[in-house]
């Protein structure tokens, strides 16, 4: 993979990291938790395989959102709630590059059947992907 790539099918979008995974997702939630958003989860899903016996490359899940922002989507399409709280994925290929995954907006949009007023709500990710890994 070089460069920033989307699978427009699917609503991913992946974006390197110059950093190791580790290190990404603390840049990540940092600044999150510096714009007052809200982190429910980080899963270390390396770590849970290894507790099973399993091998996986550095793999981390990031839940994160806003009440205030996420609770209007739910209420305009409640099986929204699926995709709520947004996530972000950062992991590591073959090679150890760090990529970061996230849904689009654009297909959480179309996906939940979501008016234009409410994408704002769900659209922050990529900036705070940029801006943590700049």
């Amino acid at each position: 993979m070089d460069g920033a790539f989307s699978v427009e099918d699917i609503g991913l979008v992946t974006v390197p990291s110059r950093y190791p995974v580790a290190e990404t997702i603390d840049r990540l939630e940092n600044v999150l938790t510096a714009k007052g958003i809200k982190i429910f989860a980080r899963i270390d899903q390396q770590h849970e395989a290894e507790e099973v016996g399993l091998t996986l490359r550095p793999t981390v899940l990031l839940l994160f959102g806003n009440p205030k922002g996420g609770t209007p989507v739910m209420q305009a399409s409640p099986g929204a709630a699926i995709d709520l709280p947004l996530k972000l994925l950062a992991w590591s290929d073959d090679s150890g590059q760090t990529w970061v995954s996230y849904n689009s907006p654009q297909y959480l949009q179309q996906r939940h059947g979501l008016p234009d007023d409410l994408v704002k709500n769900i659209a922050a990710a990529g900036a705070l992907v940029q801006e943590a890994l700049a």
